[in-house]
């Protein structure tokens, strides 16, 4: 089964009239992904058993008997979760993530984990320890991070959507590369219950799929209020799909200027188009600026490195994972694990992390660091004070080769300057695709206020209304 040309509505309905059985639509599934995923490496895990859920009721769920694939940093009973590294390799974890729980309650069929950058921290998903993922666009190149295998086995007509998680752009990025759409919700929004910790304050579990709409069926499932979260907010969670297919005229659409100036040539042109379609729809488009963009990047490394180097602490070879053989004494079980557990990367963002909040720097970095934080925040609540959403690119270029900027963290670490903001924020931004440059998608970036995810629908489906991009799929990826 391939789902280049599918979306939730079309399975559910051909599930619904008997066109499509839900058992022989798990074992299709299974089995494109055994055929395809030679080239892709898109997952770390595929249940070759996958069934569906006994007695299933079409008309309730919309999701009932859809193969939804999973990140690996996500918790699933039963199912090893390995966050893509050493450490965790052979962790079967007893419990299931509150999305997970939300998801088997609404009858969908999981297939198995995606691959991912290293405890979700890296741009290209080529920091695993189970080797790197290909974009299905083109082979050599990246397919972004750290949600890419969700994003390439949703592109290539694995499955038709995928659970990510987003704490820099880890959900935008990859789907701007591989010409889907993918939203991280506000922060607050979804449990982040069973979710392998990155940056406590910044994570954020969202979709994936080739429609806005199929994403907003998920998100309907999996949002609301956990008593396992404190962080959730328990305002009521509206229906999403009621803001597929509206209008928007009257729409204040804000453009940033700053992220326009990060692009030029033929990628300005593309993202300039949907803007100009926006207008002649009748939408209300303002310039303004985020001067503060220049600072996102460093500021984001500090506070999401001294997160994680709290996070990762409890990976020490005793409580979980990977322990080193042939060691001396405790010191020596704590050492060599965490040094023969962890990647480069991730050893990399432990040190920076444990730096900044060191005795003698916390001063001068983190808290330096937060305030600025706040001031980004200040940032956006101006603009929505006169703007429904803010657009712009959501890279600054199209999805790179495999290995050319692997070996400079700078370099790589500026990727996610146009998509991090929304995390220090905690607001709701999404990707969907723009067009083509030399080939490979391009994403156009849609963020509101906090919980103001409709906007986001809203704008996203009359750009997908407009470029039709769903209709393009990458070649060789075929039945």
């Amino acid at each position: 089964m391939n789902y280049l040309n599918e979306d939730i509505d079309s399975l559910n309905k051909k599930l619904a009239q008997g066109d499509l059985s839900a058992e022989k639509l798990a074992q299709d599934t299974v089995a494109n992904i055994k055929k395809t995923d030679d080239k892709l490496n898109a997952w770390i895990t595929v249940q070759e058993d996958a069934k569906p859920a006994a007695d299933l009721d079409f008309a309730k769920n919309k999701l009932a008997g859809i193969p939804i694939a999973v990140k690996d940093n996500i918790i699933t009973d039963g199912v090893k979760t390995t966050a893509a590294s050493h450490i965790l390799d052979n962790y079967i974890p007893v419990y299931d993530a509150t999305v997970i729980e939300r998801l088997k309650k609404a009858q969908a069929t999981f297939v198995g984990k995606t691959n991912m950058d290293e405890f979700a921290m890296g741009s290209s998903t080529e920091h695993s320890y189970f080797g790197a993922t290909h974009n299905p666009w083109n082979l050599d190149k990246v397919p972004g991070g750290s949600s890419g295998g969700s994003a390439v086995a949703v592109a290539s007509g694995q499955v038709v959507a995928a659970l990510g998680s987003d704490t820099g752009g880890s959900i935008r990025q990859p789907a701007a590369f591989n010409g889907i759409f993918g939203i991280k919700p506000t922060y607050g929004r979804v449990s982040r219950w069973g979710l392998i910790a990155f940056g406590s304050s910044l994570d954020e579990i969202g979709v994936m799929s080739k429609r806005a709409k199929s994403a907003a069926e998920v998100l309907n499932v999996i949002a609301g209020s956990d008593d396992h979260d404190s962080t959730l907010s328990t305002r009521e969670v509206p229906d999403f799909t009621q803001f597929i297919g509206q209008d928007v005229k009257g729409l204040r659409v804000a453009v940033v200027k700053e992220y326009m100036d990060a692009v030029d040539g033929e990628m300005h042109d593309v993202i300039q188009q949907q803007i100009d379609a926006l207008e002649d729809a009748g939408a209300i488009i303002s310039e303004v600026s985020l001067p503060l963009t220049k600072y996102v990047v460093p500021d984001y490394y500090i506070i999401a490195s001294s997160e994680a180097s709290s996070n990762l602490q409890r990976f020490d070879g005793i409580r979980y994972g990977y322990r080193a053989d042939d060691t001396k004494n405790l010191l020596d079980v704590y050492v060599k694990s965490r040094s023969e557990g962890f990647g480069t990367e991730v050893k990399r963002r432990i040190m920076l992390g444990s730096f900044a909040l060191s005795a003698g720097s916390y001063d001068r970095f983190f808290r330096q660091a937060s305030k600025v934080r706040t001031l980004i925040c200040d940032e956006f609540d101006e603009i929505f004070a006169n703007n429904d959403v803010i657009v712009g690119p959501t890279t600054t270029e199209p999805a790179f080769g495999i290995g050319s900027e692997i070996s400079d963290p700078i370099k790589m670490y500026n990727n996610d300057i146009l998509t991090i903001s929304a995390n220090l924020a905690g607001i709701p931004a999404a990707s969907v695709p723009a067009g083509l440059v030399d080939g490979m998608p391009v994403g156009f970036q849609i963020m509101a206020k906090r919980f103001d995810e409709g906007s986001i629908f809203k704008t996203a489906d009359f750009i997908e209304r407009t470029n039709k991009f769903y209709e393009k799929t990458p070649a060789g990826m075929e039945d």
